[in-house]
């Protein structure tokens, strides 16, 4: 056998180690010396390289951009936490970490990005327009209030003047932001991102290490509204996640829902609260009298009400009363609603005659109960 078969042997028995670049120094310098003189191995070669591409294709390095949120979100949903958070305050937590993760991201330009705040009020889409440290700012007068409730100072107590409804102490702290007059302790623009922050945090740590004593605590929220510590942050959280969802979207930045059980609690904790508010809205004349007023004699009704997606549920919801009878047998209709719709709703971010994904029966105690839901939601 001379030189030229041994190496085209050679060659053929390397070639596969070749193409995966598996070869020693050595051997890829004899296979490329060998290739440039032998069609037969040369495309062989080809084939191989050919084969080994379909095994490895090429990869974009940037990541997907959803792929960060989806990771945090697994991350908060099964790790344990170092302090036993109590659980009315975990998706808070949750949800001031995942906002604090966009807000890490942003640029200094991205700040200053223009942010139009939606609510409901009279019926009608209320609009206020601001900017993504302005939405943060809002975040933190309102949290603000919880924290005076807990004996911990009042991040915008400068500004707040003893007030508290939320719109007054927002637009109170944004004025002084904006003159650059606010006092000690309050947030300016560049250090609002760690008020924030390190505020968020004291609440938590607070309630952990309180345990549940303090979970019943009175929260005034505006109007005479005054709502236990455990309902006060969870309304949190929902605020917390529908203005990250306004910030994400001013910035163009990829935003997910809560992990299902959050959101199925913040769903469940607003649907409880609905006889109550229909309740309210008739009283107000927003809504029509209940039934038996009207015709005496008539049976108390309820309505169906089907909330899609892994977080939801189906529930009957009197409407003749927040303690009336409610099931299958009164039942006058049936309205259904995405999970996300439902909360885009309760938050004023979609208007009632867009929200119902399906239907049936009784068209204005259906209106009412859409308007009753919208209503919930605030500055």
């Amino acid at each position: 056998m001379n030189d030229d078969s041994f190496d085209h042997t050679r060659v053929q028995q390397l070639l596969g180690a070749w193409a995966l670049s598996a070869c020693s120094p050595e051997e890829h310098k004899q296979v490329d010396a060998h290739l440039t003189g032998c069609a037969e191995c040369t495309a062989e070669a080809d084939q191989l390289r050919s084969a080994v591409d379909l095994l490895h294709p090429h990869m974009d390095l940037d990541l997907p951009p959803g792929l960060r949120a989806e990771v945090i979100g697994a991350c908060l949903s099964t790790r344990r936490p170092e302090v036993s958070v109590p659980e009315y305050a975990q998706p808070y937590d949750a949800e001031t970490a995942r906002l604090d993760a966009l807000l890490a991201d942003l640029t200094g330009d991205e700040w200053s990005a223009p942010v139009q705040l939606k609510w409901m009020q009279d019926e009608d889409t209320a609009t206020r327009d601001t900017t993504v440290a302005g939405v943060l700012g809002h975040l933190l007068a309102v949290d603000g209030m919880v924290a005076k409730s807990l004996g911990l100072p009042d991040p915008a107590a400068p500004a707040e003047d003893g007030t508290t409804d939320p719109r007054e102490r927002t637009e109170a702290l944004w004025q002084q932001i904006a003159q650059g007059t606010a006092g000690e302790g309050a947030p300016d623009l560049d250090s609002m991102r760690e008020v924030w922050r390190d505020h968020a945090y004291e609440l938590i740590r607070t309630c952990s290490f309180a345990g549940g004593g303090v979970a019943d605590i009175a929260v005034p929220y505006g109007d005479g509204v005054m709502l236990p510590l455990r309902l006060a942050l969870l309304d949190r959280a929902f605020e917390t996640w529908i203005h990250a969802t306004d910030i994400a979207d001013a910035v163009d930045y990829p935003y997910t829902p809560p992990v299902p059980d959050h959101l199925r609690t913040l769903i469940s904790v607003a649907v409880q609260m609905l006889p109550s508010i229909l309740a309210a809205r008739r009283q107000a004349g927003l809504a029509s009298p209940p039934l038996p007023l009207i015709e005496p004699g008539a049976e108390a009704r309820s309505l169906r009400l089907r909330i899609e997606g892994e977080s939801g549920g189906d529930w009957y919801l009197p409407l003749d009363g927040p303690d009336g009878p409610a099931g299958p047998e009164n039942c006058v209709g049936h309205v259904v609603l995405d999970e996300v719709d439902f909360c885009r709703l309760a938050a004023g971010h979609l208007a009632p005659r867009h929200a119902a994904a399906g239907q049936e029966g009784d068209s204005t105690a259906a209106a009412e109960l859409l308007y009753a839901i919208t209503s919930m939601s605030r500055l």
